[in-house]
Parts: C-alpha cells; sequence; structure tokens
C-alpha cells in the first residue's frame, strides 16, 4: 500500500456501495480547505481486542434452518478475515437468556451442589455447531461468557425469570459453575478468553436475570469467583463487571475498583447502549482508573426486526464511533442473526441483527448494521491503536486507527441528507475526497514512519 494513496471503501444510502471499493486518491500539497480531518498517528491510546457478535441458541437455531451453503456463506461473510467482516471476537451466554427457546440450566436437579448433573447437551445441539465453524473461519476467536440467571434453584425467587438474586448459601457452587462451563467447552476444543459476572445486574426482566448490587458483585468477585477461577487455574479469563448500560457505569464499577481486594481479579468493565447515550461516562470511568479496560458487549435495534432500515445502521456507526473515541478496546454486537420475526425468543422480545434470515426461504437478508460494523471491523485489527484525528466539519463523525501492519483507517460517517467534501490531511499533506449523504466510508493508507510520542505511549501501556 502507497503512503500516497488513500483507498477508500464506501456504503451508502440510495446506492449500490455496500462496502465497495472506490477510486483512492492521492495525497497532494495542503491548501485552504472547506472541511479537513487531520491524522497524528504519533499521538496513540488504546489498543484493540476485535470486535464481533453473540452466538445465542436463537441465532444458532436459525443458522440451522439455512441450506448448507447459505450457512457457509454467513459464517464466511462474518469471520472470514479477508473477505468477511473479519470478526475476532464472540459472546456466549451460560445458561439460557431471552434469545434461547426457553429457560434450561447446565445443572436443573435441585439442590446439586456437587454439579454432578452438569450437562452442556443442549449447547451441543445448537450453539456449538455454529461456534466451531466459526472458529475454523476465524483461524480463532476472542470468546467469552455471560449468565443471564443462575439455575432456579440456586435463586431467591425459585425460578430463572423475573430478578430473584443469588441464594447467599449458592455462591461457592455457582462460581464452581463458571469454571465447570468454561471445563465443559475446553473438552470440545472451544477455549474462552474472558467471562462477565452476571448480564444486566440491575434490571428484573420478564426473561432470564439475576439482581446484585454494586457491593454484592463486588463481594462475589472478592470472595468467591475470583479466589475460584484462581484456584482452578482460570484466572488468565479476563473478568469483566457490569455488562449493563453506560448510564450507571461508573457508580457501578468504582464500588467494585475502590476495593483492591475485588480489583486484582477485575479486568474491566463491559457495557450495552441501552438507556441513553452517556458517551461522557465512558471517558470519566477511563480517567479514573486507567489501568481497567472497557468492552461493549451488547447492543442491538429493539422491537421486531427493522428489515431494512437504514437508521438501524447508523445506531451502530454512532455507538462504535463515540465508544471507541472514548477508550473501548471490543465492540461486541448482540445476535449474529434472528428470523424474520427478529426471533427466535422465549418471551417474545423480538429485536433486529445484522443478519436477518427468510427461513421459508433459506436466504440472509444483509441489514444496513453489517455494512456499517464492517466499516470497523475488517479495517481496524486486533492490535490496532487508535490515534489523534482532529476535524473542522461537525457533521463528520470519525475515528481513526493505526493497526499493527502499519496501516491507518479512518471511518468518517456523514448522517446528513447532504454530501460533504473533506480533506484527509495527514504530514502535511491533503487528500480530498466527499462523503456523501447517508453515508460510511472507510479510508486507508501506509503511515511505515511515525513514532508514537512518549506522551501517548505513557497512555497506552496503561492499557
Amino acid at each position: 500500500m502507497s503512503s500516497q494513496i488513500v483507498h477508500i471503501s464506501l456504503t451508502a444510502k440510495d446506492t449500490s456501495s455496500r462496502l465497495s471499493e472506490q477510486p483512492p486518491v492521492s495525497f497532494e500539497a495542503i491548501r485552504p480547505e472547506t472541511h479537513a480531518i487531520t491524522i497524528d498517528p504519533r499521538k496513540r491510546f488504546q489498543t484493540m481486542e476485535g470486535f464481533g457478535g453473540a452466538f445465542t441458541e436463537a441465532a444458532a437455531v436459525t443458522w440451522q434452518k439455512l441450506p448448507a451453503e447459505k450457512r457457509a456463506e454467513v459464517i464466511r461473510a462474518y469471520f472470514d478475515p479477508h473477505d468477511g467482516l473479519g470478526y475476532t471476537m464472540g459472546r456466549t451466554h451460560i445458561n439460557s437468556c431471552d434469545f434461547a427457546l426457553g429457560n434450561y440450566a447446565c445443572a436443573e436437579v435441585d439442590g446439586d451442589f456437587a454439579l454432578q448433573h452438569f450437562s452442556i447437551e443442549r449447547d451441543r445441539a445448537a450453539i456449538l455447531p455454529m461456534l466451531k465453524e466459526a472458529l475454523r473461519q476465524s483461524g480463532g476467536l476472542k470468546l467469552f461468557a455471560s449468565p443471564w440467571s443462575p439455575p432456579a434453584w440456586m435463586k431467591t425467587n425459585g425460578r430463572m425469570n423475573g430478578g430473584g438474586r443469588l441464594r447467599p448459601e449458592c455462591r461457592e457452587v455457582w462460581a464452581r459453575y463458571y469454571c465447570r462451563y468454561i471445563r465443559e467447552y475446553e473438552k470440545e476444543g472451544i477455549p474462552f478468553w474472558g467471562l462477565t459476572v452476571q448480564n444486566e445486574p440491575a434490571a428484573s426482566q420478564s426473561w432470564d436475570s439475576c439482581l446484585y448490587t454494586a457491593e454484592e458483585e463486588r463481594d462475589f468477585v472478592r470472595d468467591y469467583l475470583g479466589p475460584t477461577l484462581r484456584k482452578e487455574g482460570l484466572d488468565h479469563l479476563r473478568l469483566l463487571i457490569w455488562d449493563h448500560n453506560r448510564d450507571a457505569i461508573y457508580e457501578r464499577a468504582r464500588i467494585v475498583y475502590d476495593d483492591p481486594l475485588a480489583a486484582q481479579y477485575v479486568w474491566g468493565t463491559a457495557f450495552h447502549w441501552y438507556m441513553g447515550d452517556h458517551f461522557e461516562n465512558l471517558t470519566a470511568l477511563h480517567e479514573a482508573f486507567p489501568d481497567k479496560h472497557l468492552l461493549f458487549s451488547e447492543g442491538c435495534q429493539e422491537g421486531g426486526p427493522h428489515t431494512g432500515e437504514w437508521e438501524v445502521g447508523e445506531r451502530y456507526g454512532r455507538s462504535l464511533i463515540n465508544d471507541l473515541n472514548r477508550w473501548t478496546v471490543a465492540w461486541v454486537d448482540w445476535n449474529l442473526m434472528l428470523d424474520e420475526r427478529g426471533g427466535p425468543n422465549h418471551v417474545g422480545n423480538y429485536c433486529s441483527a445484522p443478519i436477518l434470515v427468510d427461513t421459508r426461504a433459506g436466504e440472509p437478508l444483509y441489514q444496513s448494521s453489517f455494512y456499517y460494523l464492517g466499516h470497523f471491523s475488517r479495517y481496524i485489527r486486533p492490535g490496532a491503536q487508535r490515534v489523534l484525528h482532529a476535524g473542522t466539519a461537525d457533521e463528520l463523525e470519525t475515528t481513526a486507527f493505526r493497526n499493527p501492519d502499519g496501516s491507518i483507517a479512518v471511518v468518517v460517517m456523514n448522517r446528513t441528507g447532504q454530501a460533504i467534501p473533506f480533506a484527509l490531511q495527514y504530514r502535511n499533506r491533503a487528500a480530498r475526497t466527499m462523503s456523501p449523504a447517508r453515508s460510511i466510508m472507510t479510508l486507508r493508507f501506509a503511515d511505515f514512519q511515525s513514532q508514537p510520542s512518549s506522551e501517548c505511549s505513557t497512555a497506552s501501556a496503561r492499557q
């Protein structure tokens, strides 16, 4: 890739462009520019772990309804590192979640404190076949697991749905439960990269859920889960707290991080996008605890499939840009695929996904969010560092990264109804192009000379 050439991929509404290569542009002399985006790769920040999606039972069952050639197609579309989105991360659910076909647990026998009846047989029927194909196509995934609810017999309300809490006498066996789940997947040739303590611990849902206060989560990590992972030789797993919305992320994480005995076990904080944006809370948490990481673990368009709606992709793009610009090191979507209703879902909580499937025709339907995600995951690779960018057009939303191979990827999104010309400025040179209306584009060029400044090397090292 010549350092004088900028390659451009584009996705734009009311056109056929979908991650489509455009004619390249060249760096030329700077002149007075109406709008400019300046990139300085010497100033570097967090290092990326990757992008991905969730292997739910709903996604897996939907995938299995496709013909064999279409199943292979969507796995390539997501996980092929060259021709697909290049996903390198994934999430699974321990026991059932709302996007399962019903409530289930790996140990359902009441009082099975020894976990004698523990089994992942249900996962073998649906989730594991899809997951193994993704692992094969990608060459390896950073996979993390999240529980929505312990088995009903471990909870104060006696059922998996409707909130409830973990019974105090079940804390020790619940900590061992995570480890057993990890080990059973390892037997299937599926290693894990991380864990979250509990999905959405502040929400009593009509589906699988379990409540923790911040103090309860802190104490469970400090006294049970952290020590058990260490005892079982699984303390290499990245343990993430919260796994809920940005609105309360600072206070929830602070209570755990302020306890050094609990904080020693915690790699970072996972978060979702529901209940408002609150992007500034990510910066606040990073600045207060710069040695801990931020990971976006779930987001989807709620309320049905939203087939063909362009605004869904733009919601993804806006969240991705703002999260990445505020120290997020990984971004993981929710269901990899769903059916034409936005399910299956055992409580009717239908949502959208980047790939919807017409199960009657056996056809995957690629949504705007699929292409918007690809403008990040395909070109910002694991190990990439965010670099400084500054712009003069408020209408253009931007982030920029330097990949390990020396290439720079600059994502530019335009949610307005007007085309906006701009110049990409780098090393006192400018490459001029146009951001079409309602579009997202990724500009790529080589940077083999810059070295990080001492200031930003320190900031990056804290990651």
